[in-house]
């Protein structure tokens, strides 16, 4: 029997409540936890509501098996002939939830919103309507989703809330259901000191939801031994004690956390020849740190001298929708702020006035199935102490391009021309061997530096400590700390 017919087959079958939590433990890979049972009886009971607009939080800290209990619930779903779709914040997020749940997830603006345009070159994103029924929605790395207004290039995204816009979507569709998935200890979305999307009364008061939580804080057998478990535990009570002080770390004992006393070089040639160019990350506090260790890395490892190389790993800044051809936008989206390309070949290089670009063919990290593509990158952004090109410059980018279509002499035309101009649409990059912290959630790493910076008794707090937590837990075996008292 084909899948289609044993879905069919299970479908008609009605199982109860009672077999459906069954399934759940059955396909988990251990004896659960309390708090794994809690869950796995509260996701039950969400399934088995009549009530409209059900959701789940599930909230778990490092270790606490939050992504084998999702697996176990994507598995039970599909076993049950329900439909199940995985949703992240970014490509690299996404990546992530797909490796463990062993399903393809996308990002949520690729999933919830779609492109239009007008006559005068003015384009805009639109929600979408769900047009399935009876469906699952994950969301994970929820604590990224933000709620403040925002734009996206050339016009606005819905309402420019991206939690209204997700809520609105999946609601839209008959029976559907939506489980936020999150780490309440890690940074909340830039600009905010909490995160919006895991909080159950905003949810459930703003949004009518009829909404349940359930935390996992029970570390699991199988991380013991873990330096980096251990000390994100810490962190996490530190966190959750709202406290000032500055965490005791601790990694004498441990083979997977390192304190770095000498210089990084040697550790970063080894964290490379063991699990390649792609397994290793610094993490820093400020994008001036981040450019010193880009610099270093480029020059002293890779003996990069060229201004950019074939090789090189650059980080996008700033959501792009230009590039993609129709079939590769249809499975990544767009190259999203966050995005990693990856260099093949140096074409050209050009000034225009104070800007600078490189015509060059890129491949997207974390969409291994996309062809290459040639594209523009804006160098004005390469060594930036700013997260990404001022909106003044933008704007006098634009006039400038504007000029090329003076002869157009009408307003709307000339907008529409810069607007599809690929010198405007040049992809603002930086280089990708050391981050912030920031433009690090929602990715893993086999290997992970983290540099402290310089710290002040003023900075202790729960911010700094969530700063370390969410920096730590980005690491998958190997954790060096630098600058750590």
């Amino acid at each position: 029997m084909n899948y289609d017919l044993c879905v069919m087959a299970k479908a008609k079958k009605q199982i109860t409540a009672e077999e459906f939590e069954e399934s759940l433990i059955r396909n988990f890979a251990f004896e659960p936890t309390h708090g794994q049972k809690r869950l796995f009886y509260a996701f039950t009971r969400m399934m088995f509501s009549e009530k409209p607009r059900c959701a789940l939080i599930i909230k778990g800290y490092a270790g606490t098996g939050k992504t084998t209990t999702v697996s176990a619930m994507v598995k039970t779903l599909e076993s049950s002939g329900k439909r199940v779709v995985l949703l992240a914040p970014t490509g690299r997020a996404a990546k992530v939830l797909s490796n463990y749940s062993g399903m393809p997830a996308s990002t949520i603006h690729k999933q919830i919103y779609y492109r239009k345009s007008d006559r005068s070159g003015h384009s805009w994103f639109e929600l979408k309507e769900n047009e399935l029924e009876n469906t699952v929605f994950f969301v994970d790395e929820a604590s990224m989703i933000g709620t403040e207004r925002f734009s996206l290039v050339q016009g606005d995204i819905g309402s420019g809330d991206l939690l209204e816009d997700l809520i609105s979507h999946v609601y839209s569709g008959e029976g559907c259901r939506l489980v936020l998935i999150g780490d309440g200890a890690q940074l909340p979305p830039v600009g905010s000191d909490q995160s919006p999307a895991l909080k159950l009364d905003y949810l459930r008061n703003e949004f009518s939801l009829h909404i349940a939580e359930i935390e996992l804080n029970e570390v699991i057998r199988q991380k013991e031994g873990s330096g980096i478990l251990e000390n994100a535990t810490r962190l996490r009570d530190y966190i959750a004690a709202q406290s000032k002080e500055y965490p005791q770390l601790i990694y004498e004992g441990f083979k997977d956390v390192t304190k770095v006393e000498s210089d990084l070089q040697p550790i970063m040639e080894e964290a490379i020849s063991r699990y390649g160019r792609d397994g290793a990350i610094i993490i820093t506090r400020s994008n001036k740190r981040a450019n010193m260790y880009n610099q270093n890395m480029r020059q002293r490892i890779l003996f990069y001298e060229d201004e950019i190389s074939t090789g090189d790993r650059m980080m996008i800044l700033k959501n792009n929708y230009f590039w993609l051809d129709d079939e590769s936008a249809s499975k990544a989206g767009f190259i999203a702020n966050g995005d990693i390309v990856i260099i093949e070949r140096v074409r050209s290089f050009e000034e225009r006035g104070e800007f600078r670009f490189c015509k060059v063919v890129v491949r997207l990290l974390d969409y291994p199935d996309l062809p290459e593509m040639e594209v523009l990158l804006l160098l004005n952004t390469l060594w930036e102490e700013s997260a990404g090109l001022a909106y003044e410059k933008i704007r006098e980018l634009g006039n400038l391009i504007a000029k090329d279509y003076e002869h157009l002499e009408n307003i709307g035309k000339i907008k529409k021309a810069v607007q599809e101009d690929p010198y405007y649409n040049a992809l603002h990059v930086k280089f990708a061997y050391a981050i912030t912290c920031h433009k690090s959630q929602g990715g893993q790493w086999p290997c992970v530096l983290v540099d402290q910076g310089y710290v002040t008794e003023e900075m202790y707090g729960v911010e700094l400590n969530r700063w370390i937590y969410t920096a730590f837990t980005r690491a998958q075996k190997e954790l060096f700390l630098v600058g750590f008292s």
